[in-house]
């Protein structure tokens, strides 16, 4: 085993593999951060829109998280990348594919989980509101969200998680992630496995980071 061959190719390993600091559009942090902020923004409506009383809210809201929930992430990347070219007629690149992928893919996911934490919010505390004059608006933004929030942080840094993991799915299309990276450093040096060993190494340490920072929310915004 050479391990030298991490050192030689730490900063295009790191910097643009992880970062997505360099010549390539790429970087595992710079993809998966958007897809979570948007995905979770997404998500809310989605959520928000499996309980509409309307069923012409809830029903494509359901069609949706069905639809996504069932099939690969990896058939949802191939799908933008070969699909959606042809109907707009436009190159594409591959950061702009492999972020609308992950943003629609997740967000039926996380629409789930803004569903159940809604839903996990005591009755008495809607009554509550509507009983100090709170609009359905005003309920749903200052009461039930707040609380809603708190409880589905356990389930989101889960999700997050496997969203920054499954990242690695992007490099199938050529986009320049951190597997990607390791990918073309081990063509160029045949070092398989100090390079693949590397790799797994920062996904725990990132992934282990976002848990213990969601054990260190969860127990700042649960009362003593």
């Amino acid at each position: 085993m050479d391990f030298a061959v991490i050192l030689k190719n730490f900063d295009f390993l790191l910097l643009q593999g992880l970062l997505g600091f360099g010549n390539f559009v790429g970087g595992t942090l710079r993809l998966a951060l958007p897809a979570m902020v948007i995905g979770f923004i997404l998500g809310i409506f989605i959520g928000l829109g499996r309980l509409a009383r309307s069923a012409w809210i809830r029903v494509p809201a359901t069609v949706y998280v069905e639809l996504f929930r069932g099939v690969p992430l990896v058939m949802v990347i191939f799908w933008f990348w070969f699909i959606l070219p042809i109907i707009l007629r436009l190159p594409l690149p591959e950061y702009g594919i492999a972020l609308m992928a992950f943003v629609i893919f997740e967000a039926a996911y996380l629409g789930e989980i803004v569903r159940a934490g809604i839903q996990s919010v005591p009755r008495g505390q809607i009554e509550a509101a509507a009983s100090i004059g709170l609009s359905s608006a005003q309920t749903m933004g200052y009461v039930i969200l707040p609380q809603a929030l708190r409880n589905m942080i356990p389930a989101l840094v889960t999700q997050f998680i496997v969203l920054f993991k499954d990242t690695s799915l992007a490099s199938i299309i050529g986009y320049v992630d951190l597997t990607k990276a390791a990918q073309i450093v081990n063509n160029r040096e045949i070092r398989p496995f100090e390079l693949y060993l590397f790799i797994a190494v920062v996904y725990w340490l990132c992934t282990y980071a976002m848990s213990r920072y969601a054990h260190y929310l969860e127990r700042r915004l649960t009362p003593a």
